[in-house]
């Protein structure tokens, strides 16, 4: 991340290095090439200095000079609105209010079964990887008509699916070749230079 061009700002960003809120913290730091020093941490043993600065504990965690924002929505709209250029989400309220809406439920529907997935029994664990792959592959649909989420440009939407996409095979979620949109989409998402400069070593190694 230290590589962006960009030297419009320098925050610090707490970013756990293989964790999908973090990972789309770093998505849309690098879509609107802006400069942060990242602190990878570990989760189960986050650093003392970040307890002072997050109650919760939790990455990610940003800090602007006397500013410090957590909970990954509230970067990722804090970032969007500091740096308008290039915008990732729409101007007028309606629209906003439905990209808003988007995040939600895809907050809802897919991120809340990622610790079921990750730290769940058996039983847990295959039910919340069974309704996500049932809800990634109802979704195909949604990318046959326009090049990224019922849009034309990229999003906060997109910075926010493409870390669950990323981590399907981790997850033991294999996604058809008959899904040709689903794939087409995570084609495209995934070539681009911003998504690539924000995956960390271990992010990486999911899909060497």
């Amino acid at each position: 991340m230290a590589a962006v061009s960009n030297r419009r700002s320098v925050m610090t960003l707490f970013s756990a290095p293989d964790n999908a809120d973090s990972h789309r913290v770093r998505i849309v730091l690098a879509e609107k090439d802006i400069l942060a020093d990242v602190i990878n941490i570990n989760p189960d043993n986050p650093p003392e200095d970040l307890s002072d600065l997050n109650p919760y504990n939790t990455a990610p965690t940003l800090v602007d000079r006397e500013l410090v924002l957590y909970e990954a929505r509230v970067i990722m709209e804090y970032l969007d609105e500091r740096f308008p250029h290039p915008p990732l989400m729409p101007v007028d309220p309606v629209s906003r209010a439905h990209s808003r809406l988007a995040l939600y439920r895809i907050e809802k529907d897919w991120y809340t079964l990622l610790d079921d997935i990750e730290n769940g029994d058996k039983e847990k664990c295959d039910a919340a990887r069974s309704i996500l792959k049932e809800g990634v592959l109802s979704a195909g649909s949604v990318f046959e008509h326009k090049p990224y989420f019922l849009s034309d440009t990229f999003s906060l939407i997109d910075a926010t699916i493409a870390p669950i996409l990323w981590r399907l095979p981790k997850y033991g979620i294999n996604v058809p070749e008959t899904a040709k949109p689903i794939l087409a989409y995570m084609d495209r998402v995934f070539s681009r230079d911003a998504f690539q400069v924000a995956l960390s070593d271990a992010e990486k190694a999911i899909r060497p």
